[in-house]
């Protein structure tokens, strides 16, 4: 509103970000967050987006944006310890109770580490359908069918109850919940089950199995429920590395870090854990990630706050794989990405009838004149403007789709044009071009972190966050390994089912095996437990966080009675054999005051 927005930045909270918003919009239908986070917040409301007559008005000292930039729970306080007049009771009492509902909303779906005024461009996917979910847990309907894909996206185990728990009292209100998912305990809580496979993309598309979750286990034909009962599973490793050196953060504090000093190992597997909220992405990405860029490549990005880092210069490269889309058009796809596309198009240049053409690589290029369909400039689809809304992509109606001409599309390879082939999906491929090694190299490391299914002339626009991390992952595997390589993860497990978990780990087991490092964000218990040292934040999200509770192997942590995560890892570690000296649970020392060590780690001396 003109009369409570902030004169200068009409509300935005930012300088000059009009002009930016609407030229992200005018190309790309959406604006590109990673702008947003390097522009200067505005210099007369200070970001806070009102003008100065609305920041005036204050309840307990408090005004409106300073109630905003608090976190979820600690909103719902603010609003518990208020004493009001019996007059002003009446006034407020309504209103009360509908902020406060809305926010425990929120606080019960798992989001209650975040601020209020939180931009939803900051949002990840699974944050972003938890609030909309919360939204629905207001609004007290029934008879509504609910389709959630994956809710569990980003949560810890201890907040993934509190999800089912919401889902629970929504089925229970008289609405349907349907939910794709992968998530061990969201699969036991459900009613009915229908597992679809056997395999993915043309290996898929059967239902295996259905009924509820003990129907499940006992169907020999479903992978799913021979996971779930037990008979497959993923291994804890029967050896853990051990740390050598090390790199350290020292006072960390940006955001909700409590300065804190944290020791990463190299060479070995790590696991960042923690609940929600609890400073994992800002200790990681924030801090780590942005200042060895800084220092190694002379990066612009400007570190969250510390005071020191040492032992940078035990790695040569950093590289960070995040969620963030490959591309934000349909013409960046994973063929291009990976750099598959270029032995494509040479291998098609070689066939006889290119030759006789005189066709090279560059004829079978979609973003360059010539092979392509000049209708739609090769992107096989067209734009279509819808103010106010995201653009809707059509198929062209010249070429169909296909981004190419007629002539281009005459030369085939084993009765398939570069169309044909680029629809096809990885597994396809792999069979199509075995005989060629270098495609075939790229192919099998792409199927290796489970994207067998999808298309390598696939949209890019169309992967979710999880699978565009992992085409990330293919590329960097792809390359060849020098060794001292620190690679960042960031939930490299969204999307996958438990045995392309297991083909993951052994990807990241191989890197390490070459000398590399390899720090994963993680709330999957199974990569968990798999991991040569975790580091554990928390107790608990927002300003309750950012401080270390636990470091060491999986073991070390499940003895931990304030780390959420170890108590959550105690189920998934088989309980400790005395034999083994590295992971003590009673030891018997001899010699004077000889006293019996309960629950220490005891480790061997060669």
């Amino acid at each position: 509103s003109k009369y409570g927005a902030c004169p200068r930045c009409n509300g935005i909270g930012f300088e000059n970000i009009s002009e930016k918003f609407e030229a992200e919009r005018q190309e790309f239908g959406a604006i590109n967050d990673e702008e947003l986070t390097h522009l200067s917040p505005c210099r007369a409301c200070k970001g806070m987006r009102l003008r100065k007559e609305a920041l005036s008005i204050k309840i307990k000292d408090t005004n409106i944006a300073e109630f905003s930039r608090m976190p979820v729970i600690n909103a719902i306080q603010f609003i518990n310890a208020l004493k009001l007049t019996d007059r002003e009771q009446m006034i407020a009492s309504r209103v009360l109770r509908e902020v406060k509902d809305r926010l425990s909303f929120l606080d019960k779906v798992g989001l209650g580490y975040l601020t209020v005024d939180r931009l939803s461009l900051t949002l990840s996917g699974g944050e972003a359908q938890r609030i909309r979910l919360a939204t629905q847990m207001g609004s007290s309907l029934t008879g509504v069918l609910y389709v959630l894909d994956e809710p569990s996206i980003g949560l810890h185990p201890r907040d993934c109850k509190k999800l089912l728990e919401s889902l629970s009292s929504i089925r229970d209100s008289g609405n349907t919940v349907i939910i794709v998912e992968h998530d061990e305990d969201t699969i036991n809580w459900a009613d009915h089950v229908i597992d679809m496979g056997p395999g993915g993309g043309l290996r898929g598309g059967w239902i295996t199995a259905e009924g509820p979750p003990h129907v499940i286990r006992d169907n020999k034909n479903s992978l799913t429920g021979r996971y779930l009962k037990g008979e497959l599973s993923i291994p804890v490793p029967a050896k853990r590395r051990k740390p050598g050196a090390f790199i350290k953060i020292i006072g960390a504090s940006e955001f909700n870090l409590k300065d804190i000093d944290v020791k990463m190992p190299l060479g070995l597997f790590t696991c960042i854990t923690g609940v929600s909220g609890s400073g994992k992405s800002t200790l990681v990405f924030e801090t780590l990630y942005k200042a060895i860029a800084r220092k190694l490549y002379k990066s612009a990005l400007i570190p969250g706050r510390h005071r020191e880092i040492t032992g940078i210069e035990k790695i040569d490269r950093i590289i960070c794989v995040d969620q963030s889309p490959l591309g934000r058009t349909p013409r960046s796809n994973p063929a291009t990405y990976t750099g598959i596309f270029t032995y494509i198009r040479e291998l098609f240049a070689q066939i006889q009838d290119s030759k006789v053409r005189g066709y090279t690589a560059s004829r079978f290029s979609f973003n360059v004149a010539g092979g392509r369909c000049e209708s739609c400039h090769g992107g096989g689809t067209l734009r279509v403007a819808m103010h106010f809304l995201p653009d809707v992509y059509i198929p062209c109606n010249v070429c169909k789709g296909k981004r190419y001409n007629k002539e281009t599309l005459e030369i085939r390879y084993k009765d398939k044009n570069i169309a044909d082939v680029l629809a096809m999906t990885v597994s396809e491929m792999l069979q199509f071009l075995s005989a060629i090694p270098l495609i075939r190299q790229r192919l099998e490391i792409l199927e290796d972190v489970g994207l067998g299914y999808i298309q390598l002339g696939q949209s890019a626009t169309t992967l979710s966050g999880g699978e565009a991390q992992r085409v990330r992952l293919s590329k960097e595997f792809g390359k060849r390994s020098t060794g001292n390589t620190l690679y960042l993860l960031d939930e490299p497990t969204t999307g996958l089912h438990f045995a392309d978990i297991q083909k993951l780990l052994d990807v990241i087991n191989s890197l390490i095996d070459l000398g590399n490092t390899v720090v994963v964000i993680e709330h999957n218990l199974d990569v968990i437990k798999s991991a040569d040292y975790i580091i554990d934040l928390g107790p608990e999200g927002g300003e309750k966080g950012g401080r270390v509770i636990a470091t060491g192997t999986p073991e070390e942590a499940s003895i931990n009675p304030d780390s959420y995560t170890g108590i959550a890892l105690k189920n998934k570690l088989p309980r400790v054999n005395p034999n083994n000296a590295d992971i003590a649970q009673s030891r018997c020392v001899s010699g004077h005051h000889s006293k019996c060590i309960l629950g220490v780690n005891i480790a061997r001396v060669a």
